[in-house]
């Protein structure tokens, strides 16, 4: 891939990923978080969060789509909201505040665009 002006302070993109139970950073008590991939203009992790956890009501400039693949959560979206089981799946438009209660152990699959820079793993 050519590089183009500006994506010096880009880190490398990763193309594949081998499942590994190693590299979750906790963000929150009782959330873990692990990029899996990522590309230019989008980044997919995966969320493993404990029963009763709560992410707080946040916003950000990021586009993000999510699946539930085990679990049970409530998601708040501006002023609706919904509870997911797995299989089911959400869309967060950038800049909407939106949070989540975490019902049971879960496991989601989140893709964000564009990239979080904040979500790159470090190497």
């Amino acid at each position: 891939m050519k590089k183009q002006k500006g994506d010096e302070s880009r880190k490398e993109l990763i193309l594949f990923y081998k499942v590994d139970e190693s590299g979750y950073k906790q963000v929150l008590p009782g959330i873990r978080l692990k990029t899996l991939v990522y590309g230019e203009k989008t980044l997919v992790s995966e969320f493993r969060m404990e029963a009763q956890s709560v992410l707080p009501q946040h916003a950000h400039p990021h586009e993000q789509t999510g699946y539930l693949v085990e679990g049970r959560i409530r998601l708040t979206i501006g002023q609706q909201t919904f509870e997911a089981d797995p299989g089911d799946s959400w869309c967060i438009p950038g800049n909407v505040g939106h949070s989540a209660e975490i019902l049971e152990k879960s496991v989601a699959i989140e893709v964000f665009s564009p990239v979080r820079e904040d979500y790159l793993p470090e190497k």
